[in-house]
């Protein structure tokens, strides 16, 4: 599919100047700068070197004071308490911190991740019931809760205090807990927004030590967790998050914890040079692998086991897994692009709702997001799960998938998730009408342009102003993630340099020149079919990030070409 090219509108000039002059950077870099609303001298100094110190109060989330006094009490009266997460990397990497943390001061400490397929997402009537049951008196729970308003209610009836630590957006009503700590509470004060669930996790952590008067740096050790938790959750890599990320790699790279350094030993990737990217393919996967095949507890149990040997059996495992769901992944993905392909009338739509009653529940998600990036447009994959059927929905930039399935709502039995990803459950007979329902509430609020996958362009450039020095600046704006993505840049009438290959048998290694400038290496994945058109001699326009490539030993920079136009 052709990808629409869109250059970003260009930013006010006197800015741009005013910060090219007190930096002494080129325009280029400052309109970058300027594009990440960084403006001033200050702001650049924070962003080019970030610093620990730079995080925010913990006290400063409404409900911290309420939250730790709530656990200095139960670890002064040796209560039983809970850890409670979601089964992905985010909730379980959130327990993991928690847990690891609070298990030094309290001997009656344990954690609970709810079950992928008997209990679903979130905070459930069988976790509460297993707190009940086996004396705890407080649940801390992470990554979740914050729309549980009827659970925290039954878990009050049992004398169970909550602690609530999300990030996601609030409803209407906010559950009846001890304390609500969520920054995208409407009347929370904390000034960042878009901490991970186990960044919550880590302000707990933070809050405790500073009430206690502990050193500060005892939270640091968990920062590799943390770094893991935002690259695979995809929360927006700036501010806290991107000082967060910084010092994560770090310790990732250097002194990972032996549950991540167990993982890290099973990875393709080269160990010591990991970044986002790295951690959201090789990292993220199999951590999230334990919770779609078997159950994400022995996640928690690899990411908090204190020795290398001890961590093995669960890494090993957890990397079957990984494989079993590389499988079904495969197996799955290929079913639904031949229905697909099969049948002209689906593929015509503007909208991909598919149906096996036999695909497997914890890989609908991925192949959801695999058919959105084939065909471009809304997607939503369903089985049938002890007797119901249930969804992995994923949008297309700029549409709202939760508006959409609120239209459909009286024919599910529930829905929930975000602008961009939901799941939803519905009976069985309500498939064909739903399938028609949502096709016909898309086709009428989708945007032509929203079903052709875009190419965000920071800046047309010329090759010349691309060397070492403007490069090794460059570099500094990692750790890159959303919305602080690899700038992507465009230049324009380039020829054929030393020549072009075909790598593998989609992909293209070339070099282009642009008038007398020098000649840059590229490497173009997926670009193998213009190969004809660069030897013949053509000109044409490339948009790219620009990386550094190292080769035996030998670097050089390389442009990551990611589309051509004649």
């Amino acid at each position: 599919m052709q990808k629409r090219w869109v250059l970003k509108p260009k930013r006010n000039q006197e800015k741009i100047s005013k910060l090219q002059e007190a930096l002494g950077v080129n325009p280029i870099i400052a309109e970058l700068l300027i594009n990440r609303d960084v403006e001033t001298f200050d702001q650049a100094r924070d962003f080019f070197r970030p610093s620990l110190d730079q995080l925010h109060d913990p006290f400063l989330m409404k409900d911290m004071d309420v939250a730790i006094t709530r656990i200095d009490r139960a670890i002064g009266n040796k209560e039983k308490i809970l850890i409670y997460g979601d089964y992905d990397v985010d909730g379980t990497t959130a327990v993991s911190v928690v847990y690891s943390f609070f298990r030094d001061y309290n001997s009656g400490i344990e954690f609970y991740i709810p079950d992928r397929y008997s209990e679903g997402y979130g905070i459930s009537n069988k976790g509460i019931d297993y707190a009940y049951e086996n004396g705890f008196t407080l649940i801390i729970a992470l990554d979740c809760g914050i729309k549980a308003v009827d659970k925290i209610a039954y878990a009050n009836s049992k004398g169970i205090d909550f602690i609530i630590g999300d990030h996601h957006l609030p409803g209407d009503e906010l559950p009846d807990a001890v304390a609500v700590l969520d920054p995208k509470r409407s009347d929370c004060p904390y000034p960042y927004k878009e901490l991970s669930g186990c960044g919550i996790g880590f302000k707990i952590v933070q809050a405790f030590l500073q009430h206690n008067g502990m050193p500060k740096e005892l939270a640091y050790q968990y920062l590799d967790l943390v770094a893991v938790s935002i690259a695979s959750d995809i929360v927006p890599i700036t501010g806290e998050n991107r000082i967060l990320t910084h010092y994560g790699l770090k310790k990732l790279n250097t002194n990972p914890c032996v549950g991540l350094q167990a993982l890290i030993n099973l990875s393709t990737h080269k160990s010591g040079s990991f970044s986002v990217n790295d951690v959201v393919f090789q990292i993220g996967p199999r951590i999230n692998a334990a919770g779609r095949i078997d159950h994400a507890k022995d996640a928690v149990k690899l990411l908090t086991v204190k020795t290398l040997q001890d961590a093995k059996p669960y890494s090993d495992s957890i990397d079957d897994q990984n494989n079993t769901r590389k499988g079904y992944d495969l197996k799955i993905t290929n079913e639904a692009l031949e229905l697909l392909d099969n049948d002209e009338i689906l593929k015509a739509r503007k909208t991909t709702v598919l149906y096996k009653e036999d695909w497997h529940k914890g890989v609908i998600g991925i192949v959801a997001s695999r058919l959105t990036e084939k065909y471009y447009r809304p997607t939503i994959i369903l089985t049938n799960t002890n007797g119901h059927i249930a969804g992995s929905a994923r949008s297309v930039l700029g549409f709202d998938l939760y508006e959409a399935l609120s239209e459909c709502s009286d024919l599910l039995d529930q829905y929930g998730g975000h602008k961009y990803a939901a799941g939803l459950t519905m009976q069985t007979v309500n498939v064909p009408l739903f399938q028609e329902r949502f096709e016909e509430v898309v086709s009428k609020s989708i945007k032509p342009e929203m079903l052709q996958q875009e190419i965000l362009i920071e800046k047309e450039i010329t090759l010349k102003d691309i060397d070492a020095k403007f490069y090794k600046i460059l570099h500094q704006f990692q750790p890159h993630g959303p919305v602080n993505e690899a700038p992507t840049f465009l230049v324009k009438g380039v020829t054929m340099g030393y020549g072009a290959t075909i790598v593998g048998s989609t992909h293209l290694k070339f070099s282009v020149k642009q008038g007398e400038s020098p000649i840059f290496d590229c490497i173009g994945f997926g670009l193998a079919l213009y190969i004809d058109r660069i030897l013949a001699g053509r000109t044409f326009d490339i948009c790219f990030s620009i990386e550094e490539n190292n080769w035996r030993g030998k670097k050089n920079l390389q442009l990551n070409v990611k589309a051509i136009r004649f």
